[in-house]
């Protein structure tokens, strides 16, 4: 790797730090401004804002109330395979939510300005692109795709609709994450060469063996209308409401729980996408059916100059779950929760047992040396203090919140959002990347020129 290719803070701030919304502002104080600036415009009737769901699962069901949250937004309209989720959801709606058969039903509807898709991936490509097309801004949940090759498809389609894309990796709107990515911007980590990211569970729920509701059939699940473009299989609960442990619906732990580590990577080290990609999964012990990994190990390397270790199981909680490490080498920066740690590197040296070895003579001039002093033994300099560990706290609304007023902000101003349909096409690249090396057991590498895996 040359000198040119290492990421520094000049090149980092080249790369793009200028998108923050307030020109002088920090990231974490322009997203604070923002926020404000949408809780005004809210206040006015005339900015409201109508919104649809298509697919009102579990992770919808949190949605909801957190939309609820932003002021001068209303759910009008919902749609579903499960009949049981349409009758929940209009009751916390309250039953002003319109409730709809078909989501091209739903999209031709007058009088919906935006849609929140929270469908199986699968499905994704073809409703983001549908409500494009119907004029409808969209929130789309993670991973935007199924494939690499549909993230190029609905890069198009937004571009030529005009509307709002976001994707719903809602790290990338917190303060910790601004945070951190001012705190790589600065150059206090020094040179940064490696980053530790892991997303571990030990349950069976966090395996994606949910439970699924005693009046679930043929009669309350729409078959069809889940299976979509996938492969034709008979009517399975489990492949219904487990989807995500089938290829046939999903990429898995790669697309499921690495794509918000991805995401927040691009974000705080400000890149785009990666050079190469070698991983290794396999099935260790829910042997239930199912065909995709319960344990992943990937290597992401990047052309700025760094590494990626990605890692994840459902077989050890290990220490904390999820989070990750940015190592440089002033300094190691570390999120854990909603807490952030920057730990300083030591500067000193210790040779002692080399020189140990010297004639007495040579050994005893090497300490007399100023500079070994003050390299190699602080404890002969005078008394000082050092710099030591810090650590931030994020408090204050939810960082789905945050999200969320962040794309309704882009709705009423026209103003793109950071994660759009290019950011969530390389997050989510990365995850079938992951997929595709394990799957091959080689490396795959990506042509940055035609945003997409390189062909052999």
């Amino acid at each position: 790797m040359t000198k040119d290719n290492r990421i520094n803070r000049r090149e980092f701030i080249k790369r793009g730090t200028a998108g923050s919304a307030v020109i002088g502002l920090t990231l974490g104080e322009a997203h604070r401004l923002e926020a404000e600036a949408v809780t005004e415009q809210n206040d006015s009737p005339n900015n409201r804002i109508t919104v649809g769901f298509i697919g009102v699962g579990a992770r919808a069901h949190q949605l909801i109330e957190d939309f609820k949250k932003v002021p001068g937004v209303e759910i009008v309209g919902i749609c579903d395979a499960y009949k049981g989720r349409l009758e929940r959801a209009s009751e916390r709606l309250k039953g002003r939510a319109k409730v709809y058969s078909d989501h091209r039903e739903l999209l031709a509807a007058p009088g919906i300005d935006a849609v929140y898709i929270a469908t199986p991936d699968h499905l994704h490509k073809s409703h983001v692109i549908a409500a494009l097309e119907a004029g409808k801004d969209v929130y789309i949940e993670k991973p935007l795709t199924y494939t690499v090759d549909e993230g190029l498809e609905i890069i198009t389609a937004a571009k030529k609709s005009g509307k709002i894309l976001q994707v719903g990796s809602q790290g990338v709107s917190s303060a910790i994450q601004a945070r951190a990515r001012e705190i790589v911007a600065s150059g206090k980590l020094g040179q940064i060469t490696m980053l530790r990211a892991v997303s571990n569970r030990n349950s069976p729920g966090g395996a994606w063996v949910y439970p699924i509701p005693p009046d679930a059939s043929p009669q309350t699940v729409d078959w069809e209308m889940f299976q979509g473009p996938a492969k034709k299989r008979p009517f399975s609960l489990e492949r219904f409401f487990r989807w995500r442990c089938f290829s046939d619906y999903s990429g898995g732990m790669a697309t499921d729980l690495f794509i918000h580590l991805m995401t927040t990577i691009h974000y705080i080290m400000n890149t785009g996408a990666p050079e190469s990609v070698m991983a290794l999964g396999q099935l260790y012990r829910f042997r239930d059916g199912r065909d995709t990994t319960d344990t992943i190990n990937a290597v992401v390397q990047y052309p700025e100059g760094f590494v990626v270790n990605l890692s994840g199981t459902f077989n050890s909680s290990g220490r904390g779950g999820r989070g990750w490490q940015i190592l440089g080498t002033d300094g190691t920066l570390e999120v854990s929760g909603d807490e952030l740690t920057f730990t300083p590197e030591s500067k000193y040296d210790d040779n002692g047992w080399i020189v140990d070895s010297w004639p007495r003579a040579l050994e005893e001039a090497y300490y007399k040396d100023p500079k070994v002093i003050e390299k190699e033994m602080p404890n002969r300099q005078p008394t000082h203090v050092v710099p030591g560990q810090e650590r931030w706290q994020e408090v204050g609304r939810d960082a789905t919140v945050a999200h969320i007023e962040n794309f309704i902000n882009g709705v009423r101003t026209r103003k793109q959002p950071y994660e759009d349909a290019t950011v969530g096409h390389r997050a989510a690249a990365v995850a079938h990347m992951i997929n595709l090396s394990a799957n091959q057991q080689k490396v795959v590498n990506w042509d940055r020129g035609r945003d997409n895996v390189k062909a052999e």
